[in-house]
């Protein structure tokens, strides 16, 4: 049975890429094209808004400043010190679809998703998609191909292993980090059974680790959230009823509330700028690990 999950803060269109960082949760709200922060007394502020297109993941350089994907424009944007937005990389030359979700490591690499396919149009093919690494420099390269739309990015603590979610693949692939960056020993982690019988898919969208190396998944077809352990056993699932919980992330004082980015629908047609979106808490036991 779903429970209503307590809620941080509400009114937004769609919530998606949760980090925690410096006290806040940072989040995207994508189709009202903003970079966002609530506290955990639930006070919402604007980062900066983007002009002309959608924001997804979220990181930082070395030197503090915010990497912001830009979707449909195939482009990683980084904010500067006094709040102006520059390219930081161009993806459009080598990307195939619309540019999702992101992680960026401590010495400023990012590894970006490309789904292979355009979400809003369809055109391309969600089986056609690769992970894409961008260097401190803004150098952009293939660093996986053949991925399956994917989505969410983590790393382990010590940033040797990536995991990510491949939504039409409907599992968590796990790859060995090479000092130099590379990607290797590509893996199953973790594969999803759908929720029911009658539901064919099981997509895991954003995604998160904790200390215990089990991933919090974000099941929006299934709307409910799983915690997987390495080999695919769910330990948790949390129900979220009629909305879909689209992302996830382990933060607060001692990284053990779950935070979560819930909405009634992720296409911009069915919201239609309805603020029906918001961040959902949860208390868990297990502290988070890794980025984000």
């Amino acid at each position: 049975m779903a429970l209503r999950v307590p809620t941080l803060a509400d009114g937004f269109i769609f919530t998606e890429s949760p980090r925690w960082r410096d006290g806040r949760l940072w989040f995207v709200d994508m189709h009202d094209r903003r970079v966002l922060t609530v506290d955990l007394a639930g006070r919402v502020t604007t980062i900066v808004e983007i002009d002309g297109d959608d924001p997804s993941g979220l990181g930082w350089l070395p030197d503090g400043r915010l990497l912001v994907v830009s979707m449909e424009h195939q482009r990683l944007l980084r904010v500067e010190a006094d709040g102006t937005v520059a390219v930081h990389a161009d993806l459009s030359p080598i990307a195939r679809g619309t540019v999702n979700d992101m992680i960026v490591t401590d010495d400023g690499t990012a590894y970006v998703g490309d789904m292979g396919y355009r979400l809003h149009t369809g055109e391309g093919n969600p089986l056609d998609g690769q992970t894409l690494r961008v260097d401190p420099d803004g150098s952009v390269s293939v660093a996986a191909a053949g991925m399956r739309a994917p989505n969410g990015h983590v790393l382990t603590a010590d940033e040797s292993t990536l995991i990510v979610a491949e939504s039409a693949g409907m599992c968590l692939t796990a790859f060995d980090r090479s000092p130099d960056g590379r990607l290797t020993n590509r893996r199953v982690y973790a594969e999803l059974t759908p929720s029911d019988p009658a539901v064919r898919h099981a997509p895991p969208d954003g995604i998160c680790l904790d200390a215990e190396g089990a991933s919090w998944v974000a099941d929006p077809i299934g709307r409910r959230l799983l915690r997987v352990l390495e080999g695919g056993a769910v330990t948790d699932v949390v129900g979220f009823g009629t909305e879909m919980p689209v992302a996830c992330a382990l933060g607060g004082v001692q990284r053990t509330k779950l935070f979560v980015c819930a909405a009634a629908d992720w296409r911009r047609s069915a919201i239609d700028h309805q603020r029906t979106a918001r961040i959902a808490t949860i208390d868990v036991d297990v502290p988070g690990a890794g980025k984000p």
